[in-house]
């Protein structure tokens, strides 16, 4: 699976070589863990798409997205101030971070925790889970589009669809990091509650609003790994793309998400016990 990136276009089969990627379930992790040098044709972006090779992109560095602290959220004399700080963080930036959201430390801990624990196993365990069913249930996976797009990116993903309600998916969660997850579905879904709230209020309407039209009938853990890459300059983690509902991140300590501001990418740097928020196309688009 190591692939040669000298070979002609006449001799590659590249679905052949998805193929065999797709069924082998290690995805990305195991061919990192595998001990690979060079990474498959496939994964391999055109220059111009890449941020480090494209002249038309730039990143801004001394830019930070909004930080929003949480705290008093239902005082009388705080609540209007960060209505009007979420308001305009909504509508000049779409992302933001938080503070004081009322998630404990030791959870935001075990939910990193537990991922990383899940995409630490040997590939033969975590094949039981490997699987390409979109939009329903769980699944553990490497890039959803990879039969779609035009080049695979590097990482994989446990995605666990907890809502609605009435699709119950606990008992399929992998056990290792099963407590964990229900436990961060529970957590992450009153603070998104809390913002969507927010920003109904930031535009005038009854806070319920949002909800009412559905906007939390829908849920979706996703817990990405992003393992050592051989060749970095030659792929990418995962494309630029837009969130179409409202987005809760929970980051570990290692940098490289970035967000488009006008023409510029800024970096969003890792502060502990924050929580990154996507409003999503949805809402931008309100």
């Amino acid at each position: 699976m190591a692939g040669n990136c000298a070979t002609s276009n006449s001799q590659y089969d590249r679905l052949k070589e998805l193929k065999e990627f797709d069924e082998s379930k290690m995805g990305v992790k195991g061919l990192s863990d595998s001990g690979i040098t060079s990474i498959p044709r496939f994964f391999i972006h055109p220059p111009e798409t890449l941020p480090c090779k494209n002249l038309n992109s730039s990143t801004n560095a001394t830019s930070s997205i909004p930080l929003l602290d949480l705290a008093n959220l239902y005082s009388p004399t705080h609540r209007p101030k960060i209505i009007q700080q979420i308001k305009e963080a909504a509508s000049t930036w779409g992302f933001f971070q938080v503070i004081n959201h009322g998630i404990p430390a030791s959870i935001l801990d075990e939910t990193i925790g537990s991922i990383t624990a899940f995409h630490e196993q040997p590939h033969e365990i975590k094949a039981d889970h490997y699987r390409r069913q979109e939009h329903h249930g769980v699944m553990y996976t490497s890039n959803n589009d990879l039969y779609r797009s035009k080049a695979a990116t590097w990482h994989d993903s446990l995605q666990v669809f907890t809502a609605p309600e009435e699709m119950k998916v606990e008992e399929d969660i992998p056990e290792i990091c099963r407590k964990e997850v229900i436990t961060w579905d529970f957590h992450a879904s009153k603070v998104a509650e809390a913002l969507f709230e927010l920003l109904a209020e930031g535009l005038g309407l009854e806070a319920g609003k949002f909800k009412e039209l559905g906007f939390m009938k829908a849920r979706l853990f996703l817990g990405h790994c992003y393992p050592y890459c051989p060749q970095p300059d030659l792929t990418v983690g995962i494309k630029s793309h837009t969130d179409a509902g409202l987005t809760v991140l929970l980051q570990n300590q290692v940098g490289g998400l970035q967000v488009k501001h006008g023409n510029e990418w800024v970096d969003v740097k890792p502060l502990p016990g924050a929580l990154t928020v996507n409003i999503g196309d949805f809402i931008q688009i309100i």
